[in-house]
């Protein structure tokens, strides 16, 4: 078994029986597992983030209508299908690299709202980014939950077929 179905396989786990799972006590019922892309390796890369010349701390508007203040970090570059793409690395107030985004599978096979990378630091601006690990906000799940919107600018024109697909409601 790879290391990201050992993680998927913890992850279902999680959201059937924590009791911190976002799902209703009725969803976690018929809970059958997260439905995923197969693991698509081309879609794991280690990227150099330009960082921004100021990095100001933005607001990012949830979907709640309420917003959420993030450090603007830098972009990072990546080719999919050929295609070239960027995106924007934000840093929450625990210090992470967070990469909320939408691409072309957005509101067909995954969550309209888009979904969520956190990239892994590595140290000298480069970051691992693994679209596998690309997965839905709580919100997707339950109405519950104020979730942070992709701004414009990470909007891909490109698809990103990997990591969690739409979770039926």
């Amino acid at each position: 078994m790879s290391d990201l179905e050992t993680f998927r396989q913890h992850k279902d786990r999680f959201f059937e029986l924590d009791p911190h799972s976002p799902l209703s006590e009725e969803q976690k019922g018929s809970f059958q597992g997260l439905d995923y892309y197969p693991e698509a390796p081309e879609l794991r890369f280690v990227v150099r983030a330009e960082p921004f010349k100021e990095q100001s701390e933005v607001q990012i508007q949830t979907s709640t209508g309420d917003v959420g203040a993030y450090l603007k970090y830098g972009r990072i570059a990546f080719e999919v299908d050929g295609q070239p793409a960027e995106l924007t690395v934000f840093i929450g107030k625990d210090g992470n690299p967070f990469v909320p985004f939408a691409d072309q599978t957005s509101g067909n096979e995954t969550y309209g709202a888009g979904r969520y990378l956190e990239p892994e630091a590595l140290g000298e601006e480069k970051f691992l980014v693994d679209f596998n690990l690309a997965y839905n906000p709580w919100c997707a799940y339950s109405s519950h939950y104020s979730c942070p919107l992709p701004p414009a600018e990470n909007r891909l024109q490109v698809p990103i077929r990997a990591g969690e697909k739409a979770f039926p409601k």
